[in-house]
């Protein structure tokens, strides 16, 4: 019934209908666009902007400004967007994501709501998952752009702050995802408005949407410093868990890669180290370390899971195949890892500014999407972003054939089968494209095919330099080309000469991805346009998805029925079961990006409110109004503390507010017993402190020039904001990764994480305004003032599961000796001062 209604009232063809309609009207243009000069078409730019300007919406102007850019491109490019490529613009422009098929061009697609909405001058960010795809497509579209007068930019990790800032400032600039969220976060950690490099953010179009927004999504971005940690402990429990046997001392779940000890481990653990109990409270570290150790040798495999090169872990994405550099494990998992393989051991380091990519890109005020694989995702994009799927038809019908997954016993089985599929195809000279989920794979069929002498290129993240070079020939008659996920992406295989006639391209699949979509982007490598291709993939009952995702009864079926090695299953129930396992995991992903984006939703709240109030800061000429407020509000809260309620008979305590008074916010002797003798409201006492510690505040803005005093105030507050700030979001960060334990107390630890999230934000905001109430009123101020950066940071982003991985440390500055006076005048040793927070 429900599958009835959906042909009936499906709201996908309803879209199309009404993509159709606008489609044809700028049909209806093309001659009469075609007919203006280079000059007049160029005009054209000029005319919309003023139109805009006007009062003209973007909606308005949409059916005139494709036909423009549609006829530019022609010119520019001799690329003349198909009738579904209109469809799929306008698509975008709506801010939905436009779900096409590969070799549908999506790229010049992209080109026309990009121009439209470039328009208005607030800038246009067009997104892609890798520097090599943002540049070419920068050069490549940019000439389009700046034909038609518009301005553009390109975005990369080692511009300076100034390059950045000319990018930013472009009608149109093209960036990675990483870079955006770094940028958004560094920008909010200047300490001038001049060092900031983003505008607001306006409209986004982000290529490989489903790439970004849902598989990175578990990845927040994350800004590290270095926090000093002994790594003795980490090659303890190294040397420790080598000596450790499965099954004996520790057991392993390969469905959820959960590794513990066993009691007899955990009685070894206890002799090792000569403790009575690992469990005590003060070996909780040490509990730690194993732990992570454990990990490290059972669940984290080289060539698998990260690679080794120059002397470092480098992690590989699981879901691109390419290296993470800069990336790290959070935790001590890194370390671990660099204890396993016998490497020099960083630093552990402390967040001071993370993002997911959801709450990011969910501040633009429009975002777009284009992916040849999002509808499986279609629910997510609709919940967290408010974006609808629309799938656009392709141009020429796909006749690519897909053929029925084929099943062997072992590994070993499967992979002579590959290679015995690629030589005979090879031995035709059809061009084949092996795709594989890990490098040790692909290392594996490299050696199978060397042996038979078959010329084959292995792109991975071992050499991906060569990757636009080793992709422009897989097309070509007799390539064989083996390839990690990374192929997948953002690249187009033209098929050579005479290959139409010999099949198209051959993709083979080694095994099966855990997300449908990843397997459909390798699907599509093949048939773009009408081509001819044929796709086929080969699994193992030993595969890590058949072994996670119950395969023992099909093992003993294969078993029963005599089947060996050479004999594969063929058969569309058991693609459907391999499905079944695929949506299973799908529904963990979702659920783990869910509960990852709920509790970041409380961490935004709070970011927002210290970045908006960071801003006007930065952005004040006078801050005494500001500060004021935080004095008083600190006066008040501590003259509670001393002073409570209105009996001053019920344990009031003024020789202690004198004292913190006196000590905190005015000289010695300033405030007196005389002074509150006769106040019988907290509140009186609080105005008394308030009056002095005003005149206070005059003096000191008599003894310097207005914009000594004004530049003192930003040097105050920006050093309390960023360092407390800091300091609050790695406790959040420690609460966040041990709030799931509350949950076996029968308590909800979302709502727990909300409730003491809340209490320590309030807390610290108490403690800023201590905090700059203490050092405006107590610093002695000094000719050079200068704004310090708290903590130098550096950008990393962790691997998915929402694990804070990091980066390098990034040393802290501190210029002071220890024991020198402290230079914000306080009168205190460096080192008992703000030499605490260096």
């Amino acid at each position: 019934m429900l599958n009835i209604l959906n042909k009936v009232f499906d709201p996908n063809k309803r879209e199309l209908k009404r993509l159709q309609k606008l489609a044809d009207e700028i049909e209806a243009l093309a001659a009469e666009t075609e007919a203006l000069s280079d000059e007049a078409l160029r005009a054209k730019t000029d005319e919309f902007k003023q139109r805009y300007q006007n009062g003209e919406s973007l909606d308005d102007l949409l059916v005139e400004a494709f036909a423009v850019a549609r006829e530019a491109a022609k010119r520019v490019l001799g690329m003349y967007p198909f009738y579904v490529q209109l469809m799929g613009g306008i698509s975008l422009h709506d801010g939905n994501i436009s779900e096409m098929k590969t070799g549908e061009g999506k790229t010049l697609t992209s080109t026309l709501p990009v121009y439209l909405n470039a328009l208005t001058g607030k800038g246009v960010h067009v997104v892609t998952v890798n520097e090599y795809l943002a540049t070419r497509d920068a050069t490549e579209m940019g000439k389009l752009y700046v034909f038609l007068g518009l301005t553009v930019g390109l975005n990369l990790n080692h511009l300076s702050k100034e390059e950045k800032q000319e990018a930013y400032a472009a009608d149109i600039t093209y960036g990675t995802n990483n870079e955006l969220g770094f940028d958004y976060l560094r920008d909010n950690m200047v300490l001038y408005k001049e060092q900031m490099v983003q505008r607001p953010l306006h409209y986004a179009v982000i290529d490989e949407v489903d790439s970004i927004l849902i598989d990175e999504a578990r990845t927040p971005l994350i800004i590290s410093g270095s926090a000093q940690k002994s790594t003795q402990l980490y090659l303890q429990a190294n040397a420790f868990v080598r000596t450790l046997q499965k099954d004996t001392d520790f057991t392993y779940d390969e469905k959820t890669k959960g590794v513990q000890l066993t009691e007899e481990g955990i009685n070894k653990a206890e002799r090792a180290f000569h403790i009575d109990n690992l469990f005590e409270i003060g070996h909780v570290a040490l509990n730690h370390h194993i732990n992570q150790a454990l990990k490290a040798h059972v669940t984290m495999a080289n060539d698998v899971d990260y690679v080794v090169q120059d002397g470092e872990i480098v992690i590989v994405d699981q879901f691109t195949g390419r290296l993470m550099k800069g990336r790290r494990y959070s935790e001590g998992l890194h370390q671990a890892i660099e204890a396993k393989e016998g490497l020099e051991i960083q630093n552990e380091s402390m967040t001071l500014a993370t993002i997911t990519f959801q709450n990011y890109f969910r501040m633009y005020e429009k975002l777009a999407g284009m992916t040849g694989t999002a509808k499986t995702e279609e629910e997510e994009f609709r919940n967290i972003y408010n974006m609808n799927v629309i799938v656009i038809p392709t141009n020429r019908d796909v006749v690519r054939d897909d053929r029925a997954d084929l099943i062997y016993a072992s590994m070993d089985g499967k992979f002579r089968a590959v290679v015995e599929d690629i030589a005979e195809r090879h031995a035709n000279g059809q061009p084949v494209l092996v795709g594989t989920v890990a490098i040790e794979t692909s290392e594996v069929i490299s050696r199978y095919l060397q042996k038979k002498g078959i010329r084959h290129d292995v792109l991975n993240a071992k050499n991906h330099e060569r990757e636009a070079e080793i992709i422009a020939n897989a097309g070509e008659q007799g390539s064989v080309t083996i390839a990690t996920n990374m192929a997948g992406r953002g690249t187009d295989i033209k098929l050579g000469e005479g290959v139409r006639e010999l099949g198209g391209l051959a993709v083979i699949g080694t095994e099966r991805h855990e997300s449908r979509r990843i397997d459909n982007q390798l699907r599509g490598r093949s048939g773009r346009q009408g081509d001819p291709g044929v796709t086929q993939f080969y699994l193992s009952m030993e595969d890590e998805l058949m072994r996670r995702f119950g395969s023992d009864n099909m093992k003993a079926m294969m078993t029963r029925l005599g089947m060996d090695d050479t004999q594969p299953i063929q058969s569309r129930m058991v693609t459907r079961a391999v499905e079944s396992a695929q949506k299973r995991v799908e529904g963990n992903n979702f659920d783990a990006r869910k509960q990852l984006l709920q509790y970041d939703d409380v961490l935004r709240q709070q970011r927002e409110i210290i970045y908006k109030q960071r801003f006007e800061v930065l952005d004040s000429e006078n801050l005494r109004d500001i500060v004021e407020r935080m004095i008083d509000s600190s006066v008040r809260r501590n003259v509670l503390a001393f002073a409570p309620g209105h009996d001053e008979e019920e344990g009031w305590n003024l020789n202690g507010l004198i004292d913190y008074v006196n000590g905190n916010l005015l000289a010695e002797g300033d405030l007196t017993e005389e002074d509150l003798k006769d106040k019988t409201f907290s509140d009186e006492i609080a105005e008394t402190i308030l009056t002095k510690v005003k005149e206070r505040y005059d003096e000191k803005e008599e003894q310097l020039s207005e914009e000594q005093m004004r530049e003192f105030e930003k040097v105050i507050v920006l050093r309390a904001v960023d360092s407390k700030w800091m300091d609050h979001i790695d406790q959040m960060d420690q609460l966040r990764q041990g709030i799931h334990l509350r949950a076996y107390g029968q308590i909800n630890p979302l709502q727990e994480y909300q409730q003491e999230g809340f209490a320590m934000f309030e807390n610290m905001i108490a403690s800023i305004e201590d905090e700059v109430a203490m050092y405006i009123m107590k610093a002695e101020i000094q000719n050079n003032l200068e704004r310090q950066e708290v903590a130098q940071g550096q950008a990393v982003n962790p691997k998915e599961d929402g694990e804070s991985a990091k980066k390098k440390p990034a040393r802290k500055k501190a210029d002071v000796g220890r024991n020198a006076l402290c230079p914000c005048g306080s009168g205190k040793k460096y080192k008992n001062c703000h030499g605490q927070l260096a």
